[in-house]
């Protein structure tokens, strides 16, 4: 009996056993094929998501696991977790036909990234993205191209850690439901064209450490909800139209470490709760129209503020001793306000020394007295435009910019009269240049005791000159008669002439503070004995080398030939970085001055070469062979070349002259920002280009060595000229335009100017690079940048826009083709904007009737319809193709002779 019971139990523990064993079987089957199942469908999402987008077989094969052979494809447990097309290639086909659907997104149910910055996705956002994704943490659509409104549905991704969807054309508003995404760290709207208020639900998001709603045109105040904030560390608010005071309740921000409140309508003073941001490093609040005094309790809590900007307000009253005391400022620019008052007298302490790289810019203001040393603390000092008097200290020699002030013994300062005149209006005395007082000039009741005798010279004076007017009137005219046939061959723009004002020789050069010092045999190490291997280039001021240095840094190597007849190029070069220094200039890493036979300058090298050389480019993985740049690249290239010219020609003192600008000469580094370089023949403008009509009247006649219209090269006009080819050549992709001025080119530029024509879009499809993938909003911009290129190349140079406003244009390209709403018309009132592009265009006045000429004898039907009929008339259809633009935007011909001019010269 007991055998029997124990076989019973036995029989019973087998059978226990076979069960579990089935039952795991069975689990283990069951979830295997749910494992399968989930796999088959996210494949078959995948592949609905790669024929939707266009993506390529080489990054997404069909015939691979897409887990594990296809790029950008991230799995977790056999699940899709990652997805990032970033800067992908659409097939021919996508491109033909590029659609961005979400609806595949529902069955990648574990989805936690989707990045697709630089991709381009034309059109909206679909609205099913925000049902379709409910695990994403990070969604990144930068540089897309995307346009039209955020959806509203994007307030359902809860789980939303970091949005970008910066650098669009997304229009509409901010919708509130951006405040329900509570675990958002990251949130950049940057870039678009965004209009009314900030949402104050924006206060409910508690965990925002960064947000970017820069570049918009947003309005109204900043929401005072924003005092909830603790955790954000970033805010930058810059370029849109908010108004009122400056928002107080940002002082709540205790983390806050960097601050933009620049380029807006602001207005009041700096408010004292800023102070309770202690950890603050950076505060802009620049181009706004901010009154008032400085606190100096604000600022004596800000030990870490590295980096002020309080430039174009209306600030008043001295910049207070507890603003020059803190211990981490390194840059401060405070130009363009109404400061006034002494410098303080206070002595740097060692640990206020050390920067290399600090900057301190006060001009255009009121300080008077004399330079004190807690300048020495900044390696940059530009004090032009006030009222400093005295003796210029060693260490300032040289080194500080000090134009328009009243200090001894130097040029360009103020008249005697004008500064005795400020320091009279202060109660203070002028010390005269040093010269003895008996010699000021005499005060204003002697000059109302000589009031007679002014008239009278005033008016032999004018009898006088306009005898010589005459006189030089009639020798112009003989002159121009005779130098007709000479005349006619100037249309193109001759080679640069030679430096107007030679740079200081070497001996007088202070080279020390200019990079590092290299020997001649680590130059020769580094470029392998100067291999022809490593030649890059035979530039015209030097051979081009690459570099590679001891500690593995590459580096570029400009050898400047020495001796008999050559121009001294380092010397020159030297001197300009010795004055100059903008992040839009190649950077200058050092120099070897040490060979008798040969001097040498080391840049920092830009992986991305030129542009000439980066425009097409092999593609090794493409089987097309060249790699063509997108539209939006080549905008973001045209943008930081301009700004780098304007800063010569605009904030440079006195405007400097590039006289090399071509696509050779703009540099591109590794993120394909803009460094300009081939600053060689870089020199002071010889006169003013945009000079009146009496001025113009006594130039001598056109020769080969000058521009297209008699103005000699060394103009600010020559370089915008040469600009307007580079813009060309993005638009066109014909390279080798900018850099040449035969009579071949001036033919390809007479082939090509009749397709751009401001009143009709459709035209300029004839010209532009076929390699270009863009959709209707894109063909705008560049439709936009031929325009620009247009009138940068209008024959008369006093009619070429300045460069300040070419940057303006280039950043609001739409602006400039678009007819104005109602929108964008109240813009323009914004004084911080300013009506840019009436500038832009006023001095182009015949631009539509040159246009027009040249359609009617060069081109297709087409062209002269356009350019005749209803350019013109103002009539006929103008809807996208036709958009009539406004008088302040695009005026009328200056009058009946310009246009009959304009028709008989082509």
């Amino acid at each position: 009996m007991r055998n029997y019971n124990n076989n019973n139990n036995n029989n019973n523990n087998n059978n226990n056993i076979v069960a579990l064993l089935l039952l795991l079987f069975f689990n283990s089957t069951f979830e295997q094929q749910q494992v399968l199942s989930r796999f088959r469908a996210e494949r078959a999402a995948l592949l609905q998501l790669r024929s939707s987008l266009g993506l390529r077989a080489k990054e997404w094969p069909i015939k691979s696991n897409h887990c594990v052979n296809w790029v950008g494809i991230i799995c977790q447990n056999g699940t899709v977790v990652n997805i990032n097309i970033s800067g992908f290639k659409r097939t021919r086909i996508g491109s033909e036909n590029p659609r961005f659907s979400v609806d595949s997104f529902a069955n990648l149910t574990n989805l936690v990234l989707f990045n697709a910055s630089r991709f381009t996705l034309l059109g909206s956002i679909p609205d099913g993205l925000g049902f379709r994704a409910q695990k994403l943490r990070v969604l990144d659509l930068r540089f897309c191209r995307i346009t039209g409104a955020i959806p509203f549905s994007v307030g359902n991704l809860t789980d939303l850690v970091e949005l970008y969807l910066s650098d669009n054309a997304l229009t509409g508003t901010v919708p509130d439901s951006l405040g329900r995404l509570s675990r958002l760290s990251v949130l950049d709207l940057s870039r678009n064209t965004l209009t009314g208020f900030i949402p104050s639900s924006f206060g409910s998001l508690v965990n925002l450490s960064s947000l970017d709603l820069s570049l918009n045109y947003l309005s109204g105040d900043v929401p005072e909800s924003f005092r909830s904030l603790s955790n954000l560390r970033f805010l930058n608010l810059s370029g849109n139209s908010l108004s009122s005071s400056l928002p107080a309740q940002l002082g709540n921000v205790s983390n806050l470490i960097v601050l933009d409140l620049g380029s807006n309508s602001f207005t009041g003073t700096l408010p004292v709760e800023f102070g309770n941001l202690t950890s603050l490093q950076t505060l802009v609040v620049k181009n706004n129209m901010l009154t008032g005094n400085l606190s100096g309790d604000m600022f004596s809590s800000l030990n870490k503020l590295e980096t002020l900007v309080l430039n174009h307000n209306n600030f008043t009253g001295n910049l207070p001793d507890e603003l020059w005391s803190l211990p981490a400022l390194s840059f401060l620019d405070a130009a363009n306000n109404n400061f006034t008052g002494l410098l303080p007298n206070l002595v740097p302490d060692g640990n206020l020394t050390n920067f290399t790289s600090g900057a301190l810019n006060l001009s255009h203001n009121m300080f008077y007295g004399n330079l004190t040393p807690v300048l020495r603390r900044f390696r940059s000092v530009d004090l032009s435009y006030n009222y400093l008097q005295g003796k210029e200290p060693d260490y300032a020699r040289g080194v500080f910019s000090l134009n328009r002030n009243c200090l001894r013994n130097m040029t360009t300062q103020r008249s005697v009269q004008e500064c005795a005149t400020f320091y009279a209006s202060k109660g203070l005395t002028f010390d005269n240049f040093g010269v003895p007082e008996d010699t000021l000039p005499p005060p204003r009741d002697s000059h109302n005791r000589n009031k007679k005798w002014i008239i009278l010279a005033a008016v032999i004076g004018g009898v006088g000159l306009f005898v010589l007017i005459s006189v030089i009137a009639i020798l112009v005219v003989v002159c121009c008669r005779k130098s007709r046939t000479s005349s006619q061959r100037g249309n193109g723009v001759g080679p640069a002439p030679a430096v107007i004002v030679p740079p200081s020789p070497m001996a007088a050069l202070d080279s020390s503070n200019l990079g590092d010092t290299f020997t001649y045999q680590q130059i020769l190490a580094a470029t392998g004995d100067f291999s022809d291997v490593n030649l890059v280039k035979h530039g015209h001021s030097g051979d081009i080398f690459r570099g590679v240095l001891e500690g593995g840094v590459t580096v570029i190597i400009k050898r400047c030939d020495v001796g008999s007849g050559a121009k001294d190029v380092h010397v020159a070069e030297l001197d300009l970085f010795r004055k100059v220094s903008h992040p839009r200039l190649v950077p200058l890493l050092g120099h070897c001055l040490e060979n008798e036979n040969g001097k040498f300058l080391v840049y920092k090298y830009m992986p991305n070469g030129d542009l000439s050389s980066s425009l097409y480019r092999k593609n090794d993985l493409d089987d097309d062979g060249l790699q063509s740049l997108d539209w939006i690249t080549r905008l973001k290239i045209a943008l930081g070349a301009a700004e780098a010219l304007s800063y010569l020609h605009h904030e440079c003192t006195p405007p400097l002259v590039h006289r090399d600008v071509q696509a050779s000469s703009i540099l591109l580094d590794d993120k394909y920002e803009v460094r300009l370089g081939s600053l060689s023949e870089v020199c002071i403008q010889e006169g003013e280009s945009h000079s009146n009509r009496f001025t113009r009247l006594l130039r001598l006649p056109q020769t080969s060595e000058q521009g297209a219209s008699g103005v000699a090269t060394a103009t600010c006009a020559y370089d915008v000229y040469c600009f307007g080819k580079v813009l060309l050549e993005l638009v066109t992709g014909k390279m080798g335009i900018s850099a040449s001025n035969d009579p071949t080119q001036k033919d390809l530029l007479e082939q090509i100017l009749p397709y751009i024509n401001v009143y009709d879009k459709e035209l300029v499809t004839n010209i532009i690079d076929p390699s270009l993938i863009i959709d209707e909003d894109l063909l705008e911009e560049v439709w936009a940048m031929a325009v620009v290129a247009r009138s940068c190349l209008n024959p008369k140079p006093t009619r070429r826009p300045l460069m300040r406003y070419i940057v303006k244009a280039l950043e609001n390209p739409l602006k400039v083709v678009r007819e104005e709403s109602g929108s964008s018309a109240k813009l323009k009132t914004n004084s911080s904007r300013g009506s840019w592009n009436a500038a832009l265009f006023s001095s182009w006045r015949q631009s539509s009737v040159d246009v027009a000429g040249m359609a009617a004898g060069v081109g297709p039907s087409s062209v002269k319809r356009s350019g005749t009929s209803e350019s013109q008339s103002g009539s006929g259809d103008h809807s996208s193709s036709h958009r009539k633009q406004s008088k302040d935007v695009f005026p009328e011909p200056l009058d009946v002779q310009d246009e009959a001019r304009s028709n008989s010269v082509r």
